[in-house]
């Protein structure tokens, strides 16, 4: 049987005539790390804070680390971190000071809490600034910097909400490699972020949110697979074959192709793809339609998102 590390079932929270969570229901396996996505709106942060107790559902329950989140949010909070979109850290204090004193914060000894601030000063590429002040420092050293306080303890829930905003590739790359460390010695990770490729690379699973309310789950594999499966795309020499090379495609793909005429481009959804490629192709050059590129791939977690969200969003 699965074990999960958070489950919500039924969570609702109104703001005057806005539903933030209309029926929020949600359950992350032990360990895993789960992608929170959703348009603006959707209810995401409101879902974060619910869950690491800093708001109260106005109906439904949620558990958190085995423990009920608003019978024992003391005890919850003593087992999770949190990263918010808004910065924790002390200005006035240094790097280490600050990473030192959550250490205290969460009860660790002195010795522990100077050793853990400098493991984690290290990880985060921050050791060189670790004795500057706060106020000092660049908008991407300190979201670094509060999400190493969020590393203190190694939680066994990590919360992050919209954890690599303002960074840079590189440091991108420093929160992804400490989020997967952290997942494979064993914590749960539950996390929204506006960058779809990053939770298809972080997250074995994802959520997608709507209007308050889960409306597809699954691995990001199972949520490109909803959309048609592979997608072939084709660019054409002449924009004036970009008809008759539509009509090839939707015989073949059985449906009908989405075309650019800027870029000359078609794309359909495939499921046999060597087959369909092979088809398409050997039609058109019957038909001397020429191509300049050919591409096979799986929809993105953007197609899979717009699809989802599509009919909510008004023009």
């Amino acid at each position: 049987m699965t074990s999960f590390a958070v489950v919500a079932e039924g969570l609702r929270k109104r703001y005057g005539d806005t539903n933030a969570l209309d029926g929020f229901d949600l359950a992350v396996p032990e360990g895993a790390v789960c992608g929170l996505l959703g348009p603006n709106g959707a209810g995401k942060t409101t879902a974060i804070r619910v869950l690491a107790t800093l708001l109260r559902a106005d109906a439904g329950r949620a558990v958190v680390a085995g423990l009920d989140v608003a019978a024992e949010p003391a005890q919850v909070r003593y087992r999770i971190g949190l990263a918010g979109q808004q910065s924790a850290v002390d200005e006035i204090l240094t790097g280490r000071e600050n990473l030192e004193m959550w250490g205290r914060l969460y009860h660790l000894d002195a010795a522990t809490a100077r050793r853990r601030a400098e493991e984690l000063l290290e990880q985060f590429g921050l050791t060189e600034a670790s004795g500057k002040r706060v106020k000092h420092y660049s908008g991407g050293m300190r979201r670094r910097l509060d999400l190493a306080a969020s590393f203190i303890l190694a939680p066994r829930v990590l919360f992050l909400d919209e954890p690599t905003t303002g960074l840079d590739p590189r440091n991108r790359n420093e929160v992804w490699r400490a989020v997967r460390a952290l997942a494979e010695f064993g914590s749960t990770v539950l996390m929204t972020t506006q960058y779809l490729f990053e939770a298809d690379q972080l997250a074995d699973r994802i959520a997608v949110l709507d209007a308050g309310r889960v409306i597809a789950e699954g691995t990001p594999e199972r949520l490109k697979s909803m959309i048609g499966g592979d997608q072939l795309d084709l660019v054409l020499r002449e924009a004036a074959d970009l008809d008759a090379a539509a009509r090839v495609m939707a015989g073949v793909a059985g449906a009908e192709p989405a075309a650019d005429a800027d870029t000359r481009r078609l794309t359909a959804p495939v499921r046999d793809r060597i087959g369909a490629l092979t088809e398409i192709m050997h039609e058109l050059q019957r038909r001397g339609i020429a191509v300049e590129d050919v591409a096979l791939r799986r929809p993105t977690l953007d197609e899979v998102f717009l699809s989802l969200t599509a009919e909510k969003v008004t023009p």
